[in-house]
């Protein structure tokens, strides 16, 4: 079993100009990122625009990016929805695909209780013997999933961390404190990496990394090595092109930078948009002061 490493990149999912998805770049991409110093690609996961993509969608992709990258890392698959049965029905089907763990975000839309939500993940973790991280984004799902509620799901054994993306920091404390041991913490904003770090955290689930991997890797190292004021110094570095990264939801921020190194991955579904004049012009100019560690051969 691949281990599931500290820099992860929550992957776009490309469509072509007829806004199918484009399983070619797809397979491209996933190679260029792990040439970037990605370590996992969570595949369909809310930078994937898993609320649009159908199932048969998403099955063939996490297969293209399960050959695509082989073992030069894991490949974990966005399968969960605010419907436990269809969640454990997709997890198992792409179980038979070769994934290497999957991603478990807070059900959306219904709002369930504590209780429910540990019920629901643990409905899912038991259909699978892969690795399953849980992902807290209360301000996306309404619902924050509480410190007490994570700890007591770190108990399961296949449950091996959580994607937090709270930005509570007491909250995610409390989790590095409780969870059973071995139980890892990844920061689910670019912007609270470092942070996390020090708190004892694991690792990121990245959606910058896409343009500038290496450079998140060398922070995530350099701070690993005792090197604290060089991590500093990236983390400080970077954090106005992170900033531009949500200046509008994301994807369509980092899809429109891809598409402007020259790395086509289209336009967003509906009802996602491109970014209008103003905040595209913001955006371009953030991005002209940035080293772009993708291998984009058109970049300038």
């Amino acid at each position: 079993m691949k281990t599931i490493g500290r820099l992860i990149t929550a992957m776009v999912t490309p469509f072509d100009a007829q806004g199918e998805v484009d399983y070619g770049q797809a397979k491209r991409l996933a190679q260029a990122l792990v040439d970037s110093g990605t370590e996992g690609l969570v595949v369909t996961g809310t930078t994937g625009e898993s609320p649009t993509l159908s199932n048969d969608e998403k099955l063939r992709m996490y297969a293209t990016v399960v050959e695509a990258v082989g073992d030069r890392a894991a490949v974990i698959a966005g399968t969960t929805t605010y419907n436990t049965a269809e969640s454990v029905h997709l997890t198992k089907e792409a179980d038979h695909l070769g994934v290497d763990g999957f991603l478990l975000t807070v059900p959306y839309y219904n709002n369930p209780p504590q209780e429910g939500l540990y019920q629901h993940f643990k409905a899912i973790a038991v259909a699978t013997d892969k690795p399953c991280i849980l992902y807290n984004v209360p301000s996306r799902t309404v619902r924050n999933m509480e410190a007490a509620t994570t700890i007591r799901l770190s108990q399961i054994e296949n449950l091996t961390g959580v994607k937090e993306a709270s930005a509570n920091f007491d909250q995610i404390t409390k989790i590095i404190q409780g969870a059973r041991p071995g139980f890892r913490v990844w920061s689910g904003n670019d912007s609270d990496t470092l942070p996390i770090l020090a708190m004892g955290g694991y690792g990121i689930v990245s959606v910058v990394a896409h343009l500038t991997g290496l450079q998140v890797r060398s922070m995530i190292d350099k701070f690993l090595a005792g090197d604290n004021a060089g991590a500093a110094a990236i983390h400080r570095h970077l954090l106005p092109l992170v900033n531009a990264l949500f200046l509008v939801a994301n994807p369509i921020p980092v899809k429109f930078m891809l598409n402007q190194i020259g790395f086509n991955v289209g336009q967003p579904r509906l009802p996602l948009v491109a970014p209008d004049d103003k905040t595209a012009a913001q955006i371009k100019e953030t991005l002209a002061g940035y080293k772009i560690d993708l291998p984009v051969p058109a970049y300038r």
